[in-house]
């Protein structure tokens, strides 16, 4: 759905928020719309149909139910980027890729044997995340005079092993370092790794209650007793901040507490 001619200062934009439905996606997706100005458009993606519904309606934006992890959802995810992209009026395209799992954190490094389970977490929290980006850039192409700026959306876990996270940590190490290699293959993109902080939701609430390591439980539990969990509104201000400003190098790793 094309933005109706609002006061935001991005006009003529493609952005795309995978992982919208809920959590930080949903407050993410909740402050780029107003940024949106004539001729934009948001599209939203994620695996729950029925939040995905009502954010988009509440925000007059596009969505795609996709369940990113299959084969299926892909192609209808891909497909989407595709038609959206293929309009040659935009002169910015902004993907942020949010979608994310924890996996089962119950387990630790030796518990994880299972290749099946192993490769279909990875499939959803990294493979997915390549194959949209590549696809959104090709159906955008280099545009003479446009802007293309691709975000991950990272975490502490891609530079510090947590115990009974073994899946989570290598998960955002990768995509931390795929996007770096995106950032030096095309200097004309903007490329940004952005870890949120601790965030106050579902995600964080798995953490304090199901990981295995006693110890990291209970850091999680004395997080939340303590109020040292943030906002999902207050770290993705931040991120509108790094990118209403543009100013960091292509490829880096900016953590919430960096602003």
């Amino acid at each position: 759905m094309r933005a109706g001619g609002g006061p935001g200062p991005w006009a003529g934009t493609a952005c795309v928020v995978t992982g919208a439905s809920r959590g930080f996606g949903r407050s993410l997706a909740r402050l780029l719309a107003p940024q949106l100005g004539p001729g934009s458009v948001l599209l939203l993606l994620a695996r729950s149909e029925d939040a995905l519904g009502e954010l988009a309606s509440e925000l007059r934006s596009g969505c795609v139910p996709a369940d990113l992890g299959s084969e299926e959802g892909m192609r209808r995810a891909s497909a989407a980027l595709r038609e959206l992209l293929q309009d040659s009026s935009f002169g910015r395209l902004l993907l942020i890729n949010n979608a994310g799992s924890l996996g089962d954190i119950s387990k630790s490094f030796q518990d994880l044997s299972d290749l099946q389970e192993i490769n279909t977490y990875f499939s959803f929290n990294i493979s997915s995340a390549l194959c949209l980006t590549s696809t959104a850039l090709r159906a955008f192409g280099a545009r003479p005079g446009c802007s293309r700026t691709v975000v991950n959306i990272s975490s502490l876990c891609a530079r510090e092993p947590f115990p009974s996270w073994a899946l989570y940590c290598a998960a955002k190490a990768a995509r931390d370092m795929m996007f770096r290699v995106l950032a030096v293959e095309e200097p004309g993109l903007r490329v940004l790794s952005y870890a949120p902080g601790p965030l106050d939701t579902d995600m964080q609430l798995l953490a304090r209650t199901r990981t295995g390591d006693l110890g990291m439980r209970q850091k999680f539990q004395r997080m939340q007793e303590q109020g040292q969990l943030i906002n999902s509104s207050v770290s993705a201000q931040k991120l509108l901040q790094l990118l209403q400003e543009d100013s960091f190098p292509s490829g880096a790793h900016v953590d919430f507490y960096d602003i």
